[in-house]
C-alpha cells in the first residue's frame, strides 16, 4: 500500500540528519553504546562546556597572531612545525569502531596535558598575547582536571598523572609566534574530535 505523502519529507529529513552525522563522526555499533551509562551526564555537559571555551579561547590567540604578526596560514607553516618536532596527540581509542572508555579518557587527558606543556613552551611569545595564551593554558588544565577526577571515580586513573615530556625549544621570536599557531591549529583539531565523542557519550 502507499505511505501518504506527509511522511516522505520527514522520511527524507531524518535521513539527511543521519547522513550528516556519520559525515561528522561515524555512527557507532549498537554494541558500542554500553559504555557511554558509565559516565555522568553532568561531568559530560561540563566537559563539552570546556571544550567550547578553550576553542574560543584557541581561536582569539589564532585571530590576533594573524592580525598583529600576520601568521595568519597554519598550511604553510608546515614545514617549521617539522623541524620543531611539534607532537601531535592521539586519540584512537575514542574512534567509533573500538570505543574503550577507559582509554578513551586517558587519551582524552594525556592529549591536554601534551597541549598544556606545548603552550607552556610559547611563554614569553609577546606581551600583547600573554593574556590570552594564560586563559587558554588555564582553561585546558581545568578540563584536564576534570577529566582525571572522573577517571578516578572509575578507578581507571593511573598511578601518578602523565607528563607533558620534551617541549620544543624556540630559536627566535618568529619561531615561537610560529609555533603558537601551529600548537593552536593542533589543539583546535583535537577538541574538535574530543567534542564529537563527547557529545555522543552525552546522547540519552
Amino acid at each position: 500500500s502507499a505511505e501518504p505523502a506527509t511522511q516522505s519529507p520527514m522520511k527524507l529529513m531524518v535521513l539527511q540528519l543521519l547522513l550528516w552525522h556519520s559525515a561528522l563522526w561515524m555512527v557507532p555499533e549498537a554494541t558500542a553504546l554500553s559504555p557511554a551509562s558509565s559516565l555522568p551526564r553532568s561531568f559530560l555537559l561540563k566537559c563539552l562546556e570546556q571544550v567550547r571555551k578553550i576553542q574560543a579561547d584557541g581561536a582569539e590567540l589564532q585571530e590576533r597572531l594573524c592580525a598583529t604578526h600576520k601568521l595568519c596560514h597554519p598550511q604553510e607553516l608546515v614545514l617549521l612545525g617539522h623541524s620543531l618536532g611539534l607532537p601531535q596527540a592521539s586519540l584512537s581509542s575514542c574512534s567509533s569502531q573500538a570505543l574503550q572508555l577507559t582509554g578513551c579518557l586517558s587519551q582524552l587527558h594525556g592529549g591536554l596535558v601534551l597541549y598544556r606543556g606545548l603552550l607552556q613552551a610559547l611563554a614569553g611569545i609577546s606581551p600583547e598575547l600573554a593574556p590570552t595564551l594564560d586563559i587558554l593554558q588555564l582553561d585546558v588544565t581545568d578540563l584536564a582536571t576534570n577529566i582525571w577526577l572522573q577517571m578516578e571515580d572509575l578507578r581507571s586513573a593511573p598511578a601518578s598523572q602523565p607528563t607533558p615530556g620534551t617541549a620544543p625549544t624556540f630559536a627566535s621570536a618568529f619561531q615561537r609566534r610560529a609555533g603558537g599557531v601551529l600548537v593552536v591549529s593542533k589543539l583546535q583539531s583535537f577538541l574538535e574530535l574530543a567534542y564529537r565523542v563527547l557529545r555522543y557519550l552525552a546522547e540519552p
